[in-house]
């Protein structure tokens, strides 16, 4: 069992998620708003939650926040939205400078799925997250390397390489691997294959740079075995939950259901 102010924020995420619907969203009872704001906080869906809070307002519903937890909310999200506005330009700067040199990458989670929000600017922003092929993530080594104040050990099974340039965060991958199986692990070197062996791209216009992102049916499955992962071996926040729901809502009409639940099945995902 939950309590009021449990439910309510689950309601609100669930207004902020999907309140241009016809939903039976409510707040019923008193809930403790302070702790609402920590819940958020600590999911990483605090623009969400201010999104859904705005749905409310909007249906003529009071909540009866106070008023200075309120300003303290939007202030926090509107620096989320001036952080992902910033990490949006590193993009560009980062992608240009890697097409220079004839480096290609794929931007995987992150800024791509935060397009799929009706408010990519108030999702929190992470890390700046590139798959590459092997030719190029060995020249993405040689180029960003020497640009970085410091980098985590390479993780040779899942090439993955961290490091910090300028005030980011930037991970290389040169596979998506999870590590929870070799059959699950096989089903993901699939999708990726999908991606740069059958060009299954999309694009996202950044600030008139054109950032191509996996496919939509090759990013649901990348994105869900990515949060996977996190659930068995780092814990997950609710926002990896929404991130997935947004990008299977977008682009509900386009993806390939039978190659989707293929992938799953054979990774022994399926429930």
């Amino acid at each position: 069992m939950i309590n009021n102010t449990q439910k309510a924020f689950l309601e609100l995420v669930k207004a902020g998620l999907w309140g241009n619907g016809n939903l039976d969203i409510r707040i019923e009872g008193t809930a403790d708003w302070q702790e609402v704001y920590r819940l958020a906080t600590e999911q990483s869906v605090l623009g969400l939650v201010l999104q859904g809070i705005d749905w409310f307002k909007v249906q003529g519903s009071k909540l009866n926040i106070p008023q200075v937890l309120l300003l303290q909310w939007i202030g926090e999200v509107q620096m989320i939205e001036q952080r992902n506005k910033a990490m949006n330009q590193f993009v560009v700067e980062l992608v240009e400078k890697m097409r220079a040199a004839d480096i290609y990458a794929i931007l995987v989670k992150g800024q791509g799925v935060a397009q799929c929000y009706e408010k990519p600017l108030w999702r929190p922003s992470g890390d700046v997250d590139l798959l590459l092929s092997e030719v190029n993530y060995k020249k993405a080594k040689e180029l960003l390397l020497p640009l970085s104040s410091s980098n985590k050990n390479e993780e040779r099974y899942s090439q993955h390489l961290g490091m910090n340039i300028g005030q980011w965060y930037v991970e290389i991958h040169g596979s998506l691997r999870t590590g929870l199986s070799a059959i699950v692990d096989k089903e993901v070197d699939a999708a990726q294959d999908s991606v740069f062996i059958g060009g299954n791209v999309r694009s996202w216009d950044n600030n008139g740079t054109l950032v191509f992102l996996p496919s939509p049916t090759e990013d649901v499955f990348l994105v869900f075995t990515h949060f996977i992962k996190h659930f068995y071996k780092e814990g997950m926040s609710l926002r990896q939950l929404c991130d997935w729901c947004r990008l299977l809502y977008t682009y509900r009409e386009s993806l390939n259901y039978v190659l989707l639940e293929s992938w799953i099945t054979k990774s022994g995902l399926m429930g």
